[in-house]
């Protein structure tokens, strides 16, 4: 093999990995499995397609090595190969975020008002979550909690949080987050906190850009 055929080769075999993220349902599937394994099922239903269609995205994800599965009975999981697959996923989306700007317009559509995006640094949000002076909210299903949370989070699934704000002290103000930026879950629990008279923002970061950024991530309900 000449040098001019090894230069091929390796990049064809980069090329790979273009090749699997080019879908955007395969993005999307990488970004739900930022949050923990999830069963094909699940993942269809996430993502609003059919197992079949789902299957087929999966099994590109898997022969470029971003996703892999253990079986469980009748019931197969897929899982992140490791957290560098979540840290690319950081890395193209923020890249995207950069240099489009129909984008750009598309994220600051999320924002219906002024004060709904929380404002301060991750580490001051961190040292006042540690202090008890703010409240994290993890908005996200349970099992994605527990697969993985922002330190001092206290988990309140959206579909439950109308019928536990009484669980929520009013004198301090609550930041919510759930998957990341493109995650509307968290959007939702501010509008609802806000008309009931908390005081709310929403957190972009969810434990994939929370964790790309160097801060410790915890495991466990």
């Amino acid at each position: 093999m000449n040098k001019r055929q090894t230069k091929d080769l390796l990049y064809a075999q980069v090329a790979r990995i273009g090749k699997a993220v080019c879908s955007p349902k395969r993005l999307e599937l990488i970004e739900l499995l930022c949050q923990g394994e999830m069963t094909v099922e699940r993942l269809a239903a996430e993502a609003e397609i059919s197992v079949k269609l789902a299957s087929a995205h999966l099994k590109e994800l898997r022969m470029a090595h971003l996703v892999e599965t253990r079986k469980v009975g009748k019931y197969v999981y897929y899982r992140l190969t490791d957290a560098s697959v979540a840290d690319f996923w950081v890395a193209i989306r923020t890249l995207a975020e950069a240099r489009l700007l129909e984008l750009r317009a598309a994220l600051a559509n999320l924002a219906t008002h002024a004060d709904e995006l929380q404002p301060m640094s991750r580490e001051a949000l961190l040292r006042q979550a540690r202090k008890g002076e703010v409240v994290v909210l993890d908005v996200r299903p349970e099992a994605e909690y527990a697969a993985g949370h922002l330190p001092y989070a206290r988990s309140l699934p959206l579909s439950e949080l109308q019928q536990r704000l009484a669980e929520l002290p009013r004198d301090k103000p609550v930041v919510a987050y759930c998957r990341g930026p493109f995650c509307l879950m968290a959007k939702e629990a501010v509008e609802l906190l806000s008309q009931q008279g908390y005081a709310a923002t929403r957190l972009e970061d969810g434990v994939a850009e929370w964790r790309a950024h160097g801060l410790p991530v915890v495991t466990g309900s």
